[in-house]
């Protein structure tokens, strides 16, 4: 795509072919790191001069190299990465880290590290509670990946070189929340599928460059009409979603995705990381306690004799209250990828704590392929017409 083309417009031809550019960067003597989850710190590689790349699956290829090492009931969304992997299709990255994120990510990585040659491989773990002992451990952590990505690159992670790599990422994260304000407005001017191309997008390019496209992005997007003004405004809640065609079913029955909380949506973007003291520290504190996902561990503060479900509900989900009142959101839709632990065991107390906000949730468990779409279409349909008053 040329470079003066419009930025929606880029964003949806990176998406669709996301191994282009860093293919063209590898051939110019570039490093290419990849990566799964969004609890990678990325401003480390960014740093030393390695492009973050994230892994995703393709909802669209039936995996069949995959049984050979990982079971059939396992997470489809693992299975389908580590079988793009097992058929050569990241043979251009320099190497990957893989994060702790959930039981399923960590018996892979094992495997993946014995079967596929890679020139790097570093496996981090992260730990499911957020206390000060904790940090202190993941902040340990960070220090060895430092010095492996040191021996990868033979230089030093200097403090202005990883100041400066915060600095872009946190301008990102501006970016994307800037993207997610326009949503806001009644209509929105752009599309929850729309966002979530974009962010696909700027996972596939190196930082400065996906900041650029933001950029443009947002400046064509002020330049647009409102949209339609009916259909209810929905919020997207639940495990990876990495190719819009999930939410593209929604908007095309007529309502509007206007926020999400995805690790492949909104969850890697809406705090920044504080630059204060010792960088390394603020990216334990960022990574372990201000990411929003299930894998991690949090609980309202108690005297230890007796629990409050309804504290505990407020201290885990608050952010969702916000988003439902900011967004003002008519209905919640929960979705999680089948045999996703993290997810799947969260969706009760999601659903009690959307009703204790009055909002009316639907929740859907899938398996992750094209295929399911059509299944949960007629679910989704009834669910918008409960939500239009069509039904009782």
């Amino acid at each position: 795509m040329p470079e003066g083309s419009q930025g929606i417009t880029r964003a949806k031809d990176i998406c669709r072919d996301r191994f282009r550019r860093v293919k063209e960067l590898r051939k110019e003597g570039r490093k290419i790191l990849g990566y799964i989850c969004l609890h990678a710190p990325v401003e480390m590689m960014t740093a030393l001069q390695i492009i973050p790349f994230r892994m995703l699956g393709d909802i669209y290829e039936t995996p069949t190299q995959v049984d050979r090492f990982l079971p059939r009931a396992f997470c489809p969304f693992v299975r389908s990465v580590f079988d793009l992997s097992l058929k050569g299709k990241y043979d251009f990255l320099d190497g990957m880290l893989l994060v702790h994120s959930c039981d399923a990510m960590e018996r892979t990585g094992r495997i993946w590290e014995s079967v596929v040659d890679h020139h790097y491989f570093h496996f981090m773990d992260l730990p499911t509670k957020v206390s000060e002992r904790h940090r202190k451990f993941f902040r340990e952590g960070l220090d060895d990946f430092k010095k492996t990505l040191e021996e990868l690159t033979g230089k030093e992670l200097s403090f202005e070189e990883l100041k400066k790599a915060i600095e872009s990422h946190n301008e990102q994260r501006r970016l994307v929340r800037s993207l997610y304000e326009i949503t806001e407005k009644v209509p929105p001017k752009i599309s929850g599928s729309e966002i979530l191309q974009v962010i696909g997008a700027i996972t596939s390019i190196p930082v400065e460059e996906g900041n650029k496209l933001l950029r443009e992005v947002l400046a064509e997007i002020g330049k647009r009409k409102s949209g339609k003004l009916k259909g209810p405004r929905i919020l997207v809640w639940g495990s990876v979603l990495d190719h819009p065609a999930f939410v593209e079913m929604i908007e095309d029955l007529g309502a509007h995705v206007v926020i999400d909380d995805l690790c492949t949506g909104t969850r890697g973007y809406w705090v920044d990381v504080k630059l204060d003291g010792d960088l390394l520290s603020s990216l334990a504190y960022y990574y372990l306690v201000e990411l929003r996902c299930p894998r991690t561990f949090k609980e309202a503060p108690s005297d230890g004799k007796r629990k409050d479900y309804s504290a505990d509900l407020e201290e885990r989900f608050g952010y969702l209250r916000e988003f439902a009142k900011t967004w003002k959101v008519d209905g919640a839709i929960l979705q999680s990828v089948k045999y996703c632990d993290c997810h799947g065991f969260e969706v009760p107390q999601v659903k009690d704590y959307f009703n204790s906000l009055g909002i009316t949730s639907l929740s859907l468990e899938h398996n992750y392929m094209i295929a399911d779409r059509e299944v949960l279409k007629t679910r989704v349909e009834a669910f918008l017409e409960i939500l239009r008053g069509g039904v009782e």
